[in-house]
Formats: structure tokens, C-alpha cells, sequence
């Protein structure tokens, strides 16, 4: 549970950074991130100390024992022992001795090369620009507690959450509370594995995680399980190592001790290894981000011929799937409805070939501040032999928070995210529900065989069967099939208009009268 003492604690962090001359959020969430694995490998390498002594045995040394080629104590890039140098030689210590020690860790071949951190900290920078900053910074750091593993994992989020610019390479942050509807309308199970090639801050796999310890408490007990949930459950690529590093650490403090977390480009040639190896992807993959399309990988070319990295991007997802795997997935709205070859030849393809089950149209605004493009989530099923029937379509309005630039939360926390339906019925009221669909959302996916097929296209929900889209050219935009409600309104009589205006300009002829009177 993240207190508010908690928040100021990591919002005191965070404002050192920005005064001590850092302003970039991501820089700042990096170099925290190098701290915190610091200090968890101190706190690693202690819990191993203390475990030999018991077992009166030699431990296992995630940092070395003795000292280096300067003679200088590895014990010196201890957390514990660095934290109460002077400024100064902390400084020193940080940029002289412990970054040559990280970027070196994965090919030294000691146990701390193991671990999921590890591997992506051949181009670890420390940018920390003063020795002033990096003792506060610590001090602030030292003060967090990080022995929970909810707490940690929440705190991470926290700072993630300040992360309010888009990426070089059009990534950016998708809202939590987006990301756990996605991931409760697909409703992961002990045996999928989970894929989101572009998986940046690794949101989606983190949601994924957590919605797994919540419905399946007992997962982990069980052996096999507890191996494929630490081992072979979590898949996310980027092309972008500091992100890589953030999404890796954000795995580890949400207690995934070796998610796959792997630099590739998902597009590119020679990506298709893993090709019919996941059983669902959960992505928001970049819309606009630049692309090399001399190397973008044939056989995604062969699937939909286009620059487009959003199209290219599905045909991926389509790859990835084995058959039988589903996929929810954010697009911009021009998938929907784009008229160019590609656009109908992927959208037929998922209406043909596969199982579309659901088109949910997200509100403008849903990604403010990062960008304002129309989006929707799309859901389906890889099947190679058809099977869409009826497609569910949702006009989502609003998603608990303001869809401006500073997307303030429109209800109480309490009332925000997805409230569980009691007894069939909405925790929200209607006024609520106008502030926050995602509750409605839910409950309705899970009678879109049923009572959804029933309602009126007038509705905020409705199904469409296939033949209809098919009829419009595969249109997936919801406006095509939704029917709008005009009210009638009653207009007042043009000669009761006239009258009206009539008096009213004798009144005014009236009152000139008596102002010319009174400058006589």
C-alpha cells in the first residue's frame, strides 16, 4: 500500500533531481533505477552473507571480494558502505569504480550476472552531476522502505507515473488503469505465456503479473507453475536500452525474478524466432515511430505491404500468436477505417481469417499528455480459419479522469478503475458511470454472447454480425454502425419571433425618446 508519507518521500526525490539539475523524467527514473539495483544487490549480497555464516560455508559473491586493479575494496560499492562516505569520495566511488563494475557485469560471469538487471547495464550512465545531488539523492533513497514487495513495486509505479513525455521513437507511458482493463478482458491463466514487443516501461506485464497473484493466490505454490511464472511466462522487447532497463527493473520489483526482457527491434528482419510462440499479447505499440523499412522484416511485408508501423505491427502480433492465443492491443483510429489497400486487407484479414471479438473506441484524450490521437483497443483471436460471428463494440466516453492536459481524477479514488459489478449491478451510480465506463465496460464483455446481442445499436454497446461489416468493406470504425438519437425539439412560431422583436424595438425606440428629452 502506497501511504502518502510514501509519496512525499519519492516526490522529495524526485524534486531533487529536477533542482539539482536533471529536468529529463527519464534520465531521472534511470539513474534511481541504477540506485535501487544497488541496493538491492547490497541487500542480496548481505541476505547470502548471513546465510553462509549460518550454514558456516563460503558465500556466494554477487560483489567481489578483496579489492580491484586500483586497490580499492569492492566493499566500497556496497550500498550500505558507500552511503556513509563523504560526498565527495560517494562520488568518486559511483563514477569511478561501481559504473565500470555495472556496465561489466553480464560478461564477468559471476552470479550477479544472472539476473534480469544484469544484462541490459553494458551502457549504464551515471549523469548525476554533482556530489551535493548524489548524497541527497541517497540519503532520500535510504529513507524508502523496500523489503514489500507491493510496496516497491508500487513505488516504481509511482514514479513512472511521472513520466509525462512521449519518447524519441513515439513510445510513451499507457494509463494503468487502460492497462488493467486490458489485461481483465483477457483474463491471463497460469499456462499463457505473454509477449508485449513493445514493451517499454513493461506496464502491460507487470498488469499481467499482478492480475495473476490476485485470481490464482495459490499459482505460485505450485511447482511448475511457480517455475513458468519466474521463468518463461513473461516476454517484452524494445529498442530502447534505458527503457530496457526501466522495464527490467520494474519486472524485478514486482517480484518476476527472470522475465525476458530483450533488446529488438520487433519489426526488423531477422526477428522471427519466436514466431506462433505466445499465447497472448498485450501491447501499445508506437504509432508514428520511425521506420527503416529497407530492414523491416519481409514476411510482415508479405502479410500487409505498407510503412505504416501500426499495420506492421498487427501482422506482427499475428506472427507471434499460436493459434488459439488472443491479443488486446491499442491502434489509432485510422486502423479502423483507413481506406488504403493495406488498411482493408489487414482489417479483412481479421475478420476472415481470424476471430475479431471486440472493437472498445477509447475517449479522446485517453493519452494526454503524451498525445491526442484518437485510439480503441482491439480484441482477437488467432484461429487461421475464421470464426468472427459478431463483433462487440463499445463507445467508451470516459475514463475517471479528465481527458485534458492534466487529467485530474474525476471521482473519488475509491470510484475510479474497475469497480467489480455486485449481484449484476454497478457499483456506480449513473452520474458515476458518466465519469467512469471501465466497470460497464467489463461487465458487458462478459455478455457479449448473450444479452449484448440484444441491444439496440442506439446503445452504448451493441454487436454488429459480420456481414454487416463485411457489406461496409470491413469498416471497424464504431460511427459507421452506431445509430444516433436526434430529440425533437418544438421551435417557436416565426411570427411569435417577430412580434417579440417587434416590441422590443419599440421599447428601444421608447427609451431613446426619453434620453434625447433629458439633453434637451
Amino acid at each position: 500500500m502506497l501511504t502518502g508519507d510514501l509519496r512525499n518521500k519519492v516526490d522529495q526525490v524526485w524534486n531533487a533531481f529536477w533542482s539539482g539539475g536533471i529536468a529529463n523524467p527519464i534520465e531521472v527514473i534511470e539513474q534511481i533505477t541504477y540506485l535501487l539495483f544497488l541496493r538491492a544487490l547490497d541487500s542480496d549480497q548481505t541476505r547470502e552473507d548471513n546465510k553462509a555464516l549460518r550454514l558456516k560455508t563460503q558465500p556466494v559473491r554477487l560483489i567481489p571480494a578483496g579489492v580491484d586493479a586500483q586497490e580499492r575494496p569492492h566493499d566500497n560499492m556496497r550500498w550500505s558502505r558507500f552511503k556513509n562516505m563523504a560526498p565527495a569520495e560517494m562520488f568518486d566511488v559511483l563514477s569511478n569504480q561501481v559504473f565500470p563494475f555495472l556496465r561489466g557485469l553480464q560478461t564477468s560471469g559471476g552470479p550477479a550476472a544472472e539476473t534480469a538487471f544484469a544484462r541490459h547495464m553494458q551502457g549504464a550512465r551515471f549523469t548525476i552531476p554533482t556530489p551535493g545531488l548524489l548524497a541527497k539523492v541517497v540519503d532520500l533513497l535510504d529513507t524508502i522502505p523496500l523489503d514489500d514487495r507491493d510496496t516497491k513495486g508500487d513505488l516504481y509505479e509511482y514514479m513512472l507515473g511521472k513520466i509525462a513525455s512521449a519518447g524519441q521513437n513515439g513510445q510513451f507511458r499507457t494509463p494503468r488503469h487502460i492497462i488493467d482493463l486490458m489485461v481483465a478482458l483477457t483474463a491471463p491463466t497460469p499456462q499463457d505465456t505473454i509477449c508485449d514487443p513493445a514493451s517499454g516501461t513493461c506496464g502491460f506485464l507487470v498488469a499481467a503479473g499482478e492480475y495473476l497473484r490476485r485470481t490464482y493466490p495459490d499459482m505460485l505454490r505450485v511447482p511448475a507453475q511457480n517455475k513458468h511464472f519466474h521463468s518463461g511466462m513473461f516476454h517484452g522487447y524494445d529498442f530502447d536500452n534505458t527503457m530496457l532497463r526501466i522495464g527490467s527493473m520494474n519486472m524485478v520489483l514486482h517480484g518476476v525474478e527472470h522475465p525476458a526482457i530483450e533488446y529488438r527491434d520487433s519489426l526488423a528482419e531477422g526477428a522471427a524466432a519466436d514466431a506462433e510462440a505466445y499465447s497472448l499479447i498485450l501491447a501499445n505499440p508506437p504509432f508514428a515511430g520511425s521506420l527503416d523499412y529497407e530492414n523491416t522484416a519481409k514476411d510482415l511485408q508479405q502479410t500487409v505491404k505498407t510503412k505504416k508501423t501500426e499495420l506492421l505491427f498487427l501482422a506482427l502480433f499475428l506472427r507471434l500468436l499460436k493459434t488459439g492465443g488472443r491479443a488486446a492491443v491499442i491502434v489509432p483510429d485510422g486502423v479502423l477505417f483507413g481506406s488504403s489497400k493495406a488498411h482493408k486487407e489487414l482489417r479483412r484479414k481479421l475478420v476472415e481469417e481470424q476471430k475479431l471479438d471486440a472493437v472498445i473506441s477509447l475517449p479522446g484524450g485517453v493519452f494526454k499528455p503524451y498525445a491526442g490521437v484518437s485510439t480503441a483497443i482491439l480484441l482477437f483471436t488467432k484461429t487461421m480459419s475464421g470464426g468472427t460471428d459478431n463483433v462487440w463494440f463499445y463507445d467508451m466516453q470516459a475514463d475517471g479522469w479528465s481527458l485534458d492536459d492534466k487529467r485530474q481524477p474525476l471521482l473519488d479514488a475509491s470510484l475510479l478503475g474497475l469497480q467489480r459489478f455486485t449481484g449484476g449491478r454497478s457499483q456506480l451510480s449513473e452520474s458515476e458511470h458518466a465519469k467512469n465506463n471501465l466497470p460497464d465496460v467489463l461487465e458487458r464483455w462478459g455478455q457479449r454472447s448473450g444479452t449484448e446481442r440484444d441491444r439496440p445499436r442506439t446503445a452504448q454497446s451493441f454487436c454488429v454480425p459480420k456481414a454487416d461489416i463485411e457489406a461496409n468493406g470491413y469498416d471497424l470504425s464504431i460511427n459507421r454502425y452506431k445509430e444516433v438519437v436526434h430529440e425533437q425539439v418544438q421551435h417557436r412560431a416565426p411570427g411569435d419571433i417577430l412580434a417579440e422583436l417587434r416590441a422590443l424595438e419599440e421599447e428601444i425606440a421608447r427609451g431613446m425618446g426619453v434620453l434625447e428629452g433629458m439633453l434637451k
